[in-house]
């Protein structure tokens, strides 16, 4: 088999080349993500909460996790960076809004609907996988 076809050397396409990194950059990225919100469940349950969904998906979008703390429910953003600094920047207002959107969507589903006591925390991962929690991180929603 030609070098071309194997391994998008000599005489491949550009634009070939180009989604295959793309598509290398996306598994790396999931992977990344995966395991900072697999780091950041068992920092929740080794403070007693337990991890009632992981990657949940409503119609407004995906909650990395949720977490139960007796009656609250807890809404868990995590972010993923070099440092935490990196991390945070990567939360922009229009994720805000739909995660705050999926969350009452899936507050809706609770037996207390609307009057469920609720927490959205912003959850970041540094590059050496330390993990920092900011609680309560958009405030009153």
């Amino acid at each position: 088999m030609p070098l071309d076809m194997m391994d998008g050397g000599w005489g491949a396409e550009p634009g070939r080349i180009a989604r295959q990194q793309r598509a290398r950059r996306g598994r790396r990225s999931y992977c990344a993500g995966a395991a900072a919100e697999e780091i950041v469940a068992r920092d929740y349950e080794g403070r007693g909460s337990g991890i009632a969904h992981r990657r949940w998906r409503g119609r407004g979008g995906e909650i990395d996790l949720i977490a139960r703390e007796g009656d609250r429910v807890v809404f868990i953003e995590v972010k993923q960076g070099k440092s935490f600094d990196a991390a945070i920047q990567r939360l922009g207002p229009r994720q805000m809004q739909r995660l705050c959107a999926s969350a009452s969507e899936f507050i809706g589903g609770e037996p207390a609907g609307q009057l469920t006591e609720m927490r959205f925390d912003l959850a970041l991962v540094d590059g050496q996988g330390a993990v920092r929690i900011i609680e309560n991180a958009f405030g009153e929603v």
